[in-house]
């Protein structure tokens, strides 16, 4: 046993427990990575839309639009979950509150939300 896993112990035998609790499993998932999850998956769908809306409105297709709106929501969506996330976090990587996707998740929902803003001002510019 490490010494982490004897500190953990003995403190939960104590009367009070010390507020202590052990970190979750690697594979174990938790509520907090279940939301980083869907953030993160939001935020990769809006990368993928507001890519091919971008790419559509330099063709002048008139289906750019459309997807840039989709990959601005997805990216928003995703951003806001991550950062709630993130936020509502009560330890750091590796303690199961989904901290390492949340940010992962805000990052993409970002990126989303540029390349879907690209993607509209192009496409109102040149439709």
């Amino acid at each position: 046993m490490s010494v982490r896993h004897l500190l953990v112990a003995s403190a939960a035998a104590l009367p009070g427990g010390l507020g202590l609790a052990a970190p979750a499993g690697a594979y174990t998932l938790t509520t907090g990575r279940l939301w980083s999850l869907v953030a993160a998956l939001l935020g990769l769908a809006g990368i993928v839309i507001g890519g091919l809306a971008l790419a559509r409105s330099r063709r002048r297709t008139g289906t750019g639009r459309r997807g840039a709106i989709v990959a601005l929501a997805s990216g928003l969506a995703g951003a806001v979950i991550g950062g709630l996330v993130v936020a509502a976090a009560e330890g750091g990587p590796g303690t199961g509150y989904g901290i390492v996707g949340g940010f992962m998740a805000l990052a993409a929902g970002l990126i989303a939300m540029v390349l879907g803003g690209l993607a509209l001002a192009r496409s109102l510019r040149t439709g």
